[in-house]
């Protein structure tokens, strides 16, 4: 049952970064444990990690009440990355779900994120 599950999400990841790859453009990439989730925002090239954010972070610990792997948490990340993101000066992007189902804190991270200004 595991390694299903773990090749499911390999495969979907792996069929979207292809489609992203022939885009060419700035990625929003989003990853999740049980007890945190991460985001950064990648060049075009692959090459260098323009801004991220995490729920390690001690900025985004104080905001959050209680448990970091919940919808709350992830509406924090996003938000503090599309803040980070318009600073730098990026705007326009693709969204990366790494493989994960775009459901439950992954939707909460990306609403958020486009609440905050990130286009996508």
């Amino acid at each position: 049952m595991v390694i299903y599950k773990v090749m499911s999400r390999f495969r979907r990841c792996m069929k979207l970064r292809d489609k992203l790859k022939k885009l060419g453009s700035v990625r929003l990439v989003v990853h999740r444990t049980s007890r945190h989730i991460y985001a950064q925002i990648v060049a075009e090239n692959n090459a260098k990690i323009l801004v991220s954010a995490s729920t390690l972070e001690k900025e985004i610990k104080r905001k959050i009440t209680g448990y970091t792997g919940n919808k709350n948490a992830a509406s924090i990340v996003g938000e503090v990355i599309a803040k980070r993101a318009l600073n730098f000066g990026v705007k326009k992007i693709s969204f990366d779900r790494s493989g994960f189902k775009y459901h439950g804190r992954i939707q909460m991270l990306a609403m958020s994120a486009r609440k905050f200004g990130l286009d996508f």
